[in-house]
């Protein structure tokens, strides 16, 4: 029985907050922003992001946010797939 190669760990943060404005990244309230939480993989990441986009859908100066970690901690993985 061969085992299988473990899947490569590339973390992703997603938060959200409340932004000054519609055309700028740039929040009301850091105290406020929302830590939703780092995810071991870009589709945990979006799925989370998606539940908490969709919750907020009403507030039109809410956004959330997908960061790709494993780019910053390891510029290499740039390229690497989702």
């Amino acid at each position: 029985m061969s085992k299988k190669p473990a899947a490569t760990q590339l973390l992703h943060l997603v938060f959200g907050g409340e932004l000054t404005r519609l055309d700028a990244i740039e929040f009301k309230n850091l105290d406020k922003l929302d830590i939703v939480g780092i995810f071991p993989n870009y589709a945990a990441a979006y799925d989370a992001w998606k539940t908490k986009a969709q919750r907020t859908v009403d507030n039109a100066q809410m956004r959330y946010f997908i960061v790709h970690l494993h780019r910053l901690l390891d510029p290499e993985t740039d390229g690497a797939a989702r």
